[in-house]
């Protein structure tokens, strides 16, 4: 038996923000309907290289395919390195063997999966009229969210905001050139923030960026950057006034920016109002009118990366993409 290998550049030439959209919400009904077993998330910090590791893994009986994902955060990396931010690799396992059956660059599969876990969202959370997208961070997650909303919403202007001014400025030219729509590098978050119709935040911070005052009603948030203990974006005070919607109420209530009201205990767990898996099989009800502040926390979870990376490996062995090794 032979384990399939696939590069980024084999990835790239099967991967799709549409289908990454149709793998999510996939992903996410499975794990309200209990078909799949995912283990926590584990962490590893190594502040000493200003970076993280996650290991995020699953089992999928309905597809019998096993997950491992090791996906790193060095945020030293472009400059010193030359080498993106976010790196990861995806193993998937053969469920009624263990044989790895494939070995690929998951680093692709996390950025579209996470910037479709956020179109997502808005599908049921934001309203359907809205143009106007707010963005925290400038890096390449920043860039998938905006990817994703386009692919659901009449998204017209983003306004985009970065500690590092000459990134938000790199921002405004890819994603101008890209999607054909308007980008304004803001001077503060403030700016950023006040009158989008969605606010984005992809950040790694530990302290928030985004406050209460700044959010009107009606406003879309979707909270990525948050996604360890001690992360912070968003002031504690806007979870009080907003239904809040997440995607594993176990991670999210203990790493995610959930994690920060509920120590104030200015929210309780009995406060957030669904998983997102709920509202989209029906059982629960995403917007209800157009005054709602709705946040959308998410860590992310491994059945996504199952989803994805198996649409992914199953398309690469019809097409006879990559290359195959004798492993073992």
């Amino acid at each position: 038996m032979h384990t399939r290998v696939l590069s980024r550049i084999d990835v790239e030439k099967i991967l799709t923000i549409q289908d990454t959209l149709t793998s999510v919400r996939e992903a996410y009904m499975m794990f309200n309907q209990g078909k799949v077993v995912q283990p926590p998330i584990m962490s590893i910090d190594v502040p000493e290289y200003n970076g993280e590791v996650d290991i995020k893994a699953g089992y999928s009986p309905n597809k019998e395919i096993i997950s491992v994902k090791t996906a790193g955060g060095f945020w030293n990396n472009p400059k010193q390195y030359n080498l993106p931010t976010g790196l990861a690799v995806i193993s998937l396992y053969d469920a009624k063997s263990g044989f790895p059956v494939c070995i690929m660059d998951g680093t692709l599969i996390t950025e579209y999966r996470t910037g479709a876990a956020g179109g997502v969202s808005a599908e049921v959370l934001a309203r359907q009229d809205s143009s106007v997208v707010g963005v925290i961070g400038a890096g390449r997650q920043a860039q998938m969210q905006v990817v994703a909303l386009k692919e659901i919403l009449p998204i017209q202007t983003v306004k985009v905001w970065s500690r590092l001014k000459e990134q938000a400025i790199f921002y405004k030219k890819i994603m101008e050139e890209l999607l054909g729509i308007e980008v304004l590098p803001c001077s503060s978050a403030e700016k950023a923030v006040v009158d989008s119709h969605i606010v984005v935040t992809t950040t790694p911070s530990k302290k928030p960026i985004v406050m209460n005052k700044w959010i009107k009603p009606g406003t879309h948030i979707i909270a990525m950057g948050a996604d360890m203990q001690g992360k912070q974006e968003l002031e504690e005070a806007i979870f009080t006034r907003a239904k809040i919607v997440v995607d594993s109420l176990q991670e999210c209530i203990k790493r995610g920016e959930t994690q920060n009201p509920i120590k104030l205990e200015l929210i309780e767990k009995s406060d957030i109002h669904a998983e997102i898996g709920e509202i989209l099989l029906g059982r629960k009800a995403g917007r209800v009118n157009d005054d709602e502040v709705t946040i959308f926390d998410s860590t992310g979870m491994s059945i996504q990366d199952i989803t994805t990376a198996y649409m992914v490996y199953k398309k690469a062995t019809e097409r006879e993409i990559g290359s195959k090794i004798r492993l073992i």
